[in-house]
């Protein structure tokens, strides 16, 4: 079910004349940044080491035409880990497709060297990189989301001055490469390009036998966690420790041969979720008779999520063995400074802490994938997460079947465009299925991009079998016969809340409403542009806003007891142009009363 408002919003949408941004706009954590050190944390707190060193601050950079080498790379500083295209990098320029940003940087290794390997970490490049260590080609990676490494021990020369470059080529929408909202003519829902480097870089001194993964699964039936890792090297002979800690105190330790996976049963388990949000401490060592050859510190969450009907028969998202109905805003994860990326890791936990005062128990985070300490902030926190692929490929076609609406549905993808999708998507869920926040994953939006839904589904299972799968956010599906793959019917309609039919889709299980509301208010000095902004449905007043919003949560809670299992509200802030935030793009102003908001969602659970 799809109302006529939305179609007339998307045909204006498109309409849209392509604009360049205003007047700068800031948020309170922009003056914050220290360009020669910035987002100076540990990036992957899931697999902590100590042993480390942050490459982020002043890079040289030059941006050549694509193909050609420059001669110097210098044509003046970027602030990694901050787009070219954000005020935050200092370049604050566009790339293009036709274009190249090169990276070159000189350092001195503090780290211990030894016997040990050295590790290149990159959080996430978009899109394509090619690296080379004191002029020597170390490799390239393809994929704006998925954290990638090199090991440049041999690479590496004598004394403790390095030199690193970086060739990075994104084709943005040109190409058939997931990259979300990102455009060449950013209008309407779609956003400023984002080219380079926008997660953390940084070095790691590891032993030649080393843990490269520590993944822990609940086995609820079992009161137990269940342990898996990846190890580099020769691990043959070698055990492997892990010690459970409660609040600083030792509840489990089990040495075991480093090839086994490992199951701890709990005798009193903490569950971890929204309410109650705890997790255990872990310390895993990799031991060579006595001797530790690596140790890492890490947490574990006892959670677990599944499908289940309830006492009137309605599939419900079961958490920890009781229902409960999920709803959350829309969040885009975009930023006025620094586009893709946080100004500093306070106000990436930001968004998250105010969701969560605000009575929000669940964030879908929308065709974009977030730095690993995002999720760490929503495992600390408490807040459940849906987590999209970012979108790519989309075509230009429409489809209008009854009830449905496909935008961008791509038929005709090429076997490099579905490599491209399904090489990241298993990254990112390997990378990511860590945290407990993540209950479920997302492959496509509104059929942007969407082919071979039955195998990508598939594929989801395989990868993450114990999560739940919304094959498609928006009712955008492609039949298999009368039934719908995955586990959600989600259905997408703006401004007013409504429910799938599951009689129009045959077979269904979960009822969901994947996006709603969208209603906008411009705050005048707060605003991407000084014009053309615009909500789904927009007002001019924060009173008639909040009556409005009420208006939703009334019809919204009456569709609970008919079996919707979650709902989402369009969207956390503004994003650019889009002015339907609960936030203004910059963080400063929140255009409800929070108190009003928390109340009327504790209606909802």
């Amino acid at each position: 079910m799809m109302s006529k408002l939305i179609l007339a919003f998307c045909f204006c949408v498109f309409s849209i004349q392509s604009f360049a941004q205003g007047p700068i706009l800031k948020t309170d954590w922009t003056d914050e940044v220290n360009p020669d050190s910035p987002l100076p944390d540990y990036p992957r707190p899931q697999l902590v080491r100590d042993n480390w060193q942050n490459l982020n601050g002043p890079w040289n950079f030059a941006i050549q035409a694509k193909g050609v080498t420059p001669a110097t790379i210098d044509q003046g500083k970027i602030t990694v880990p901050f787009a070219a295209e954000s005020l935050l990098s200092g370049v604050h320029k566009t790339v293009g497709p036709e274009a190249e940003l090169w990276y070159e940087r000189s350092f001195d290794l503090s780290l211990e060297r030894g016997k040990n390997r050295i590790l290149l970490h990159f959080g996430a490049v978009d899109w394509e990189s090619e690296v080379w260590v004191n002029d020597k080609r170390v490799g390239m990676h393809q994929g704006g989301f998925d954290g990638f490494s090199f090991d440049v021990t041999p690479f590496l020369e004598k004394g403790k001055t390095q030199n690193i470059k970086l060739r990075v080529w994104d084709p943005s929408d040109s190409g058939p490469q997931p990259r979300g909202k990102q455009v060449k003519d950013p209008k309407g829902i779609w956003y400023t390009p984002v080219t380079g480097i926008w997660q953390t870089v940084w070095l790691e001194s590891v032993p030649e036998t080393y843990l490269k993964s520590v993944y822990t699964v609940t086995d609820w039936e079992n009161s137990a966690l269940i342990f898996s890792q990846e190890i580099i090297g020769n691990f043959e002979g070698m055990q492997l420790q892990i010690t459970l800690m409660e609040e600083g105190r030792e509840i489990y330790s089990s040495l075991a041969p480093a090839s086994d996976s490992r199951k701890i049963i709990l005798t009193d388990p903490k569950t971890w979720s929204p309410d109650s949000p705890f997790l255990y401490d872990v310390k895993v060592s990799l031991l060579q008779g006595k001797k530790v050859v690596d140790e890492i510190t890490s947490y574990a969450a006892y959670r677990d999520i599944r499908m289940s009907k309830d006492e009137d028969g309605f599939q419900r998202m079961f958490l920890n063995g009781k229902p409960l109905f999920q709803y959350g805003p829309l969040d885009q994860g975009w930023w006025p400074d620094g586009l893709y990326t946080a100004p500093t890791d306070e106000a990436l936990a930001f968004d998250i802490l105010k969701t969560k005062e605000m009575g929000f128990n669940m964030i879908r985070k929308h065709v974009k994938v977030e730095p690993a300490r995002w999720y760490y902030h929503a495992d600390k926190l408490g807040m459940l997460v849906w987590q999209d692929m970012p979108s790519g490929d989309m075509g230009n076609r429409w489809e209008v079947r009854p009830g449905i609406i496909r935008e961008g549905m791509n038929k005709d993808r090429t076997a490099e465009s579905e490599r491209i999708f399904k090489t990241e998507w298993t990254e990112i869920m390997n990378e990511f299925k860590f945290f407990p926040s993540i209950v479920v994953w997302v492959p496509f939006n509104e059929a942007w991009g969407q082919f071979k839904t039955t195998e990508i589904v598939n594929l989801t299972r395989k990868l993450d079998p114990t999560r739940l799968i919304n094959s498609a956010s928006g009712g955008n599906f492609e039949m298999e016969g009368t039934d719908v793959v995955g586990d959600i019917l989600d259905l997408h309609n703006y401004p007013d809340p409504v429910m799938p039919d599951p009689s129009t889709f045959g077979k269904y299980d979960l009822m969901v409403l994947g996006e709603f509301g969208g209603l906008g208010l411009p705050i005048e000095g707060h605003t991407w542009l000084n014009k053309d902004n615009w909500g789904y449905q927009s007002f001019t007043t924060k009173a008639d806003l909040q009556t409005r919003y009420e208006r939703l949560m009334v019809d919204l809670k009456k569709l609970i007891p008919r079996g919707l299992a979650a709902a989402i509200y369009t969207q956390t802030t503004d994003v650019e142009v889009e002015t339907n935030g609960l936030m203004t793009y910059d963080r400063k102003v929140f255009k409800f009363d929070e108190k009003f908001l928390k109340n009327i969602h504790s209606g909802l659970f």
